[in-house]
């Protein structure tokens, strides 16, 4: 059984569980169906993505980053925010905006900051990590990676999260798990954290070199090449080994309120 944090709608204080193989999740001696919970986004911290951090990411740009405007690849992590009005829990839907046909759906394994980390070492990186979490870095799909990408990656909705948070003793090693993406029930991609150029504890020294993450905070190890895209009324469920799924249907904007549906 794997230890998790989780967070019930309408309740402020965190939960604690354990959730077997066949998903089914033990709180306070009673056994629960995931999709019975009316779980919450288990983190309230700032989210911070990573780009070109899987092996395939960044070799699709490789051929171009010696051009302009990148002169040369990147030395350091390239960070984006995910601010809070994107984050939406499992069973909650994704806005679609208007005139907007597909988004892109950015699976995504989160670290969650357990306790204030500045200058890290790669040795003693895990003793600041929490656990992990299911994440769905959604954005609206877009070539430049330049500048930020504001009005694709940071709109309400646009940032499932959940549906809990699995104890870091719980995961072996965060390093090799496998991550599924599957729409209307079609695994549409796979890929493992095998294939992160920086794994998870030396990202975590890499960017904790240059600025502090907090408690509760949570660092995306990036998004695998090749988002997968979805439309209207797809259902969107996204997989990481040993830590959860989540799931959300693409809902059109105007009929969503918060994040939810209206």
């Amino acid at each position: 059984m794997q230890t998790v944090t989780l967070k019930f709608r309408g309740i402020e204080q965190k939960l604690s569980g354990k959730v077997a193989a066949d998903g089914t999740v033990e709180i306070n001696g009673m056994d629960y169906d995931q999709d019975t919970l009316p779980v919450d986004v288990p983190v309230n911290g700032t989210l911070y993505g990573t780009l070109l951090n899987y092996e395939g990411a960044f070799e699709e740009l490789e051929p171009f980053m010696s051009e302009d405007p990148y002169k040369n690849p990147p030395k350091a992590p390239i960070l984006y925010i995910k601010p809070k009005n994107t984050f939406i829990s499992h069973g909650k839907a994704i806005p679609l905006p208007e005139n907007v046909e597909d988004l892109e759906m950015g699976a995504a394994l989160g670290i969650v900051i357990g306790k204030t980390a500045t200058k890290v070492s790669e040795k003693v990186a895990a003793e600041y990590i929490a656990g992990y979490t299911v994440v769905n870095d959604v954005s609206i799909p877009h070539k430049n990676v330049h500048r930020p990408a504001v009005k694709e990656k940071a709109r309400d909705g646009f940032c499932p999260i959940g549906p809990w948070i699995v104890s870091r003793d719980s995961i072996e090693t965060p390093n090799d798990l496998h991550i599924k993406v599957s729409i209307n029930g079609e695994v549409k991609q796979e890929n493992t954290t095998k294939n992160l150029i920086r794994p998870v504890e030396k990202l975590l020294a890499d960017v904790t070199e240059f600025m502090t993450l907090m408690e509760g905070d949570v660092l995306l190890v990036g998004v695998p090449e090749k988002a997968p895209t979805a439309k209207e009324n797809d259902l969107v469920k996204i997989e990481i080994e040993g830590i959860g799924s989540i799931e959300n249907r693409i809902i059109p904007e105007k009929a969503v309120i918060g994040g939810g549906m209206a």
